[in-house]
């Protein structure tokens, strides 16, 4: 059962998990010293769906901030490719699993329209499911996720977003230390450049966390560094393969699977206007080992034995094109997110506040009522800045 599935069956039984992780949400994170926007600072480290909705919102505020970012460009792990196809590919985060509502949580301002066409699944679209060598088609029924339509969520945040934070962004800047025993908090990189700022924001991926990315002076909170430590990051791939014609359906999953990981084949050109044949394979923990280990040829092979396997046919002759976009091995990020069947309490320990200093947000830097997605990156963002402010 997957952390979404989980969350609505426990609301549906009326079971104790979303009321616990409610209390969390409630505690008072007011800081007993406000920032001052005529003289303090804020450094974001991380221009993600994170890092990017906190200088938004800093900006709105009127805040000094800048942004620090390992890579040379932002987005993430909400990257998309505009070549593989005649619509974008989202190379990460894909669906949106709330709301569309969120959009406006994000940009936060009432007077802009924003126009994010999103479609969803049909009860009649079709769900295959191979197990002990068999392959079963059914209808789908209900299914929440909603898809873009000719857009990403990286599209989203190019376009409400980024436009107001580019200028303050540093691009191919590491940070390596940060130092918050006195009364600002010194950021240092690997290049051996020192920022100051009165409160951090960290965004960077949990699992640059538990690679020891950055050193901490003090060392982080006793129960921080165990959730740390504990915390199981999901490796992660997104593999995408063009062929001549579709003989999958909508979504194909795979019976037997355990809880620590998910495999699923899914038509990524659903509800695009194109009529190529695009379909997609997303694999996290442990159902991501055989994919991750291989990569060109071999990959392309495995996939194609594979689907040759299940749906019985020759699928190398409406063989077209492939890409991969392997994220355990995508420098400055390291893996997928946090998994699914982490501990609630422990993922509501990782992002923890510390001396109305240092803040954290991203994808598992939540109160554990959800985590792993896009929304739950910009919603905690916007609880950090909340805290910031006062």
């Amino acid at each position: 059962m997957t952390k979404r599935e989980f969350l609505k069956m426990a609301g549906l039984l009326g079971l104790g998990f979303p009321l616990q992780a409610s209390l969390v949400s409630c505690e008072d994170t007011s800081m007993s010293n406000p920032i001052d926007p005529n003289s303090d600072s804020v450094l974001i480290i991380g221009a993600g769906a994170a890092g990017l909705t906190a200088g938004y919102l800093l900006s709105q505020q009127g805040i000094n901030y800048q942004i620090l970012e390992a890579s040379s460009t932002y987005g993430g792990r909400m990257r998309k490719t505009d070549t593989f196809a005649d619509f974008p590919i989202p190379l990460g985060a894909e669906w949106l699993h709330v709301a569309p509502s969120v959009f406006g949580e994000i940009v936060n301002d009432d007077s802009i329209q924003v126009n994010q066409e999103m479609i969803p699944y049909s009860t009649q679209d079709t769900y295959g499911e191979w197990e002990d060598n068999e392959l079963t088609i059914d209808p789908i029924g209900e299914y929440e996720d909603l898809k873009f339509k000719n857009s990403t969520w990286f599209d989203f945040f190019d376009e409400y977003i980024a436009p107001v934070v580019l200028p303050n962004i540093r691009f191919n800047t590491i940070v390596s230390t940060i130092n918050y025993e006195g009364n600002d908090v010194i950021v240092g990189t690997t290049g051996g450049q020192n920022f100051t700022a009165n409160r951090v924001i960290i965004t960077i991926p949990v699992k640059q966390l538990q690679n020891s990315a950055v050193a901490f002076t003090p060392p982080l909170p006793s129960s921080q560094q165990k959730a740390i430590e504990k915390i199981n990051v999901w490796d992660g791939i997104k593999v995408f393969i063009e062929f001549t014609e579709q003989f999958y359906p909508t979504f194909l999953g795979f019976g037997g699977q355990t809880a620590n990981g998910q495999l699923e084949y899914y038509d990524a050109a659903y509800g695009q206007d194109s009529d190529r044949h695009i379909l997609g394979l997303f694999a996290v923990g442990e159902s991501a080992a055989p994919y991750i280990s291989r990569s060109g040829e071999e990959l392309k092979s495995y996939i194609l034995d594979e689907l040759g396997e299940i749906f019985n046919i020759d699928v190398a002759a409406y063989y077209v094109n492939m890409m991969e976009q392997n994220w355990t091995n995508e420098a400055f990020i390291g893996g997928a997110y946090v998994a699914d069947n982490a501990n609630w309490l422990r993922v509501s320990k990782l992002g923890a506040p510390i001396d109305d200093k240092i803040y954290f947000a991203g994808e598992g830097y939540t109160n554990g009522e959800d985590w792993g997605g896009v929304h739950d990156a910009a919603r905690s963002a916007i609880t950090a800045i909340e805290a910031i402010t006062g």
